[in-house]
Formats: structure tokens, C-alpha cells, sequence
């Protein structure tokens, strides 16, 4: 699968103040998800950003909750996103969007449950490998095998990038390189 700006949904799970500074490679998981939501905002690429249960957890770090919009951020309980009410009503109204690009924590755990929630609701997802985390390495590792396992694609942000621009000599591309460089 290919991905492209126009059938894509950027999807960032639970990054959020009392979790991230638990996670490992946490700055790298921040600066390659915020490349992500900025590359997504330049290619009008929509964003669905998700809080657990933030009353425990806390709200999205600040420097990814700076780069929403209102509207874009869904408090859940469900660990798979698909299975949460209001963002079932988001994914309604994305047609002919079909692909949805994952990144966030747990690896494992809501990153997991939510790209095999939306596989069985049809949509073809990625995960973004250098913008995901666990706690533990071997979850991470154990997490993102069962996935490719299931046909989930496994990516990293670059690739994505690069899939959604498409091509050079734009001022899109011009744009997002010096995200990248």
C-alpha cells in the first residue's frame, strides 16, 4: 500500500503529560510525531489526536497540543480508537479516506488494539515505527512484529512524508525537506 495526502488519516494515540516521560526514545517519538501533524497540516492530511482517559493521564504534551486544532483531539476509554464513540462519528465523515496512519503509545497496547479496530472496520493502516514507544523495548518489538504479522504495514515518518508529498519541486516538498533535514 501506498500512501497518498489525499485518502490518509493521521491518527496520534495518547501522548499525553503523565505518560510520555515513561516511555522510551520519548524525544525521538515527539519530534518525528510533530513532523507528522506538521506535514499532515501542510498536505491537508486530517488529524485525529486522542486523549485516555486524560482525568488520569493528563492532556497531549504541550508541544503536540500547540499543533491541534479544536475538534481534532477526542478524549476515549477504549483502548482500540474504533471502538470509541465519537471517533466512530469522525470516521464516518472521512470518506473516501481509507488509510490511517498510527503513531503514539503504547506500542502494544492502544496503538495495537486501535490499528486492529481499524483493519477489521476496513480501512488499510500503517504504523509509524519512530513515532511509536512503549515502557519496555520487547513490547515495543513484540508489538509492531504482530502487526506486520496481520498486514499492518509498519513505516516510519520519512516514509510517509515522502509517500504523501509524492514528488519533488513543489513548495510542499521545498516546505517539509527542511522538517526532515
Amino acid at each position: 500500500m501506498l500512501l497518498t495526502a489525499d485518502r490518509s488519516l493521521l491518527f496520534v494515540i495518547d501522548i499525553q503529560v503523565k505518560l510520555l516521560p515513561a516511555m522510551a526514545a520519548r524525544e525521538t517519538v515527539l519530534a518525528r510525531t510533530a513532523i507528522l501533524m506538521r506535514a499532515a497540516r501542510r498536505l491537508g492530511v486530517p488529524m485525529l489526536v486522542t486523549e485516555h482517559y486524560s482525568k488520569g493521564i493528563g492532556t497531549t504534551v504541550p508541544a503536540l497540543a500547540a499543533l491541534t486544532t479544536p475538534g481534532e483531539t477526542i478524549e476515549k476509554l477504549h483502548f482500540d480508537c474504533a471502538a470509541e464513540p465519537a471517533v466512530q462519528a469522525q470516521l464516518a465523515l472521512m470518506h473516501p479516506r481509507r488509510q490511517a496512519v498510527l503513531c503514539g503509545i503504547e506500542a502494544h497496547v492502544c496503538v495495537l488494539q486501535s490499528a486492529f479496530g481499524l483493519q477489521a472496520a476496513g480501512w488499510d493502516v500503517a504504523v509509524v515505527a519512530d513515532a511509536t514507544s512503549t515502557r519496555r523495548p520487547i513490547d515495543l518489538d513484540c508489538g509492531l512484529r504482530r502487526l506486520d504479522a496481520a498486514g499492518i504495514a509498519i513505516v516510519t515518518s520519512e516514509m510517509v512524508v515522502f509517500e504523501w508529498l509524492g514528488r519533488a519541486a513543489t513548495a510542499e516538498f521545498r516546505d517539509l525537506l527542511a522538517l526532515i533535514k
